[in-house]
């Protein structure tokens, strides 16, 4: 069975476009706009992978990430944000709860690479 990503941006052009190349690369897809809709799915159809923005409409991706813990604690987060990190505060307390950050400038291909490395076939 396909390993099941969900995507979470209120962007929805970013959605889309992860679900473009993730589905391409034979993952299934799900997409969720708010952090309310992202911990539906996790409760319901629980992803492999979580790709998330950081700043979102009603919260932020901090928010979900807290969530998601609770929940799944071992449920691998990737966060993708235009925000720049200085790469001390990865190495504290927010590296520790998400498995990689990705930029949203970097290539589509960079996002693959990190998808592969977090859900090795």
């Amino acid at each position: 069975m396909n390993k099941h990503i969900l995507t979470v941006d209120d962007e929805s052009e970013i959605r889309e476009l992860l679900r473009e190349i993730l589905t391409a690369s034979g993952y299934r897809v799900s997409g969720a706009s708010s952090t309310v809709e992202a911990m539906r799915v996790v409760r319901d159809d629980t992803p492999d992978l979580i790709i998330t923005d950081l700043q979102l409409e009603e919260s932020d991706g901090f928010d979900l990430v807290e969530q998601v813990r609770a929940v799944a604690p071992k449920l691998p987060i990737i966060m993708l944000t235009g925000v720049l990190f200085d790469p001390q505060v990865l190495r504290g307390p927010i590296g520790e709860k998400i498995a990689a950050y990705v930029e949203k400038t970097a290539p589509l291909e960079r996002v693959l690479q990190e998808v592969r490395r977090q859900l090795p076939a």
